[in-house]
């Protein structure tokens, strides 16, 4: 095993990593592991079924990472102007609040520009629990991605 492998397999972890903690983008960097061992390789290793199929799962993370939050809010009938903001305000807030701060951020924008346009109480409060239901479980699933694909790098380069 070469410096590359190391390199690509400690990338490969943090993007586990960043997939539960904020400010670390756990999914591009689970990707950019991939491709640094595939181009110190000679773009031989993985193969091709190999690099395209760990490459398919992190653009699904990825995915998941960026627009699990904004299709939830959504789904609960929130409008698209109003998941965007959410989304703004809670990357915003995450700064100066930590994790805690995606949450709050989301789940308050919703309802405070939902409650705004309807001032329904009820309707307001189910859109800001669909969009705060989503950014959680875009955390788990971006998680469970980024460990197939460490798995995946594990078995396929090393095997």
């Amino acid at each position: 095993m070469d410096v590359f492998f190391w390199i690509a397999l400690a990338l490969l972890v943090l993007g586990v990593i960043g997939s539960v903690l904020p400010l670390l983008p756990g999914a591009l960097l689970s990707v950019v592991g991939v491709l640094v061992y595939w181009w110190s390789t000679g773009f031989s290793d993985p193969g091709l079924f190999g690099l395209v199929s760990l490459l398919f799962v992190g653009v699904v993370a990825l995915v998941t990472d960026y627009g699990a939050g904004i299709f939830a809010a959504r789904f609960g009938g929130a409008s698209t102007t109003t998941s965007l903001l959410a989304g703004v305000v809670g990357f915003v807030l995450m700064f100066l609040l930590g994790p805690i701060g995606i949450f709050v951020g989301v789940a308050g924008t919703v309802f405070a520009v939902e409650y705004y346009h309807n001032e329904d109480v009820e309707a307001s409060g189910r859109r800001a629990l669909y969009a705060t239901v989503g950014v959680f479980a875009s955390s788990v699933v971006q998680a469970l991605l980024t460990l197939s694909m460490l798995v995946g790098f594990v078995l396929v380069v090393a095997f």
